[in-house]
């Protein structure tokens, strides 16, 4: 637990929350600040920063818990779709400095856009390019 985080707090019960689902290693609750009615976050209990910073563990609870809970806030809020997010670093928009998995729910005609909308565009690389990204990618695996 970190003493000055928000969402080590939620988890601690010193600030309130509505809880949607909770086990060892994960807690769940409706967002403050929701996109959408029903809008989730999904959290490790455990202080943790960034994704990476996540051990194996922790991270596969985490998975399971946003497999399990995706449909069933599709279902309760009669979501066509939802959309599942992780903001991962300040650069992606990340506001709390505790991981964090955003569930939330979508309907045709929301306004809100896929995924590439956020950007604008998308780039347009060949095959050199795209071979040098894989190599990079592979050598910092």
């Amino acid at each position: 637990m970190s003493e000055d985080c928000l969402f080590c707090s939620i988890v601690a019960g010193d600030i309130p929350s509505r809880t949607v689902y909770e086990d060892e290693e994960v807690f769940a609750f409706l967002d403050v600040n929701p996109l959408a009615r029903g809008h989730t976050l999904v959290i490790p209990k455990a202080h943790h920063e960034r994704v990476g910073d996540l051990p194996p563990e922790t991270a596969a609870a985490m998975g399971e818990a946003v497999a399990r809970l995706t449909p069933a806030v599709e279902d309760s809020m009669d979501a066509e779709a939802t959309t599942v997010a992780v903001n991962n670093g300040e650069a992606a928009g990340q506001d709390v400095d505790h991981t964090h998995c955003h569930i939330v729910p979508r309907t045709g005609g929301d306004g809100a856009g896929a995924l590439h909308t956020m950007f604008g565009r998308t780039l347009e690389f060949d095959e050199d390019e795209m071979d040098r990204v894989l190599e990079e990618i592979g050598a910092a695996l």
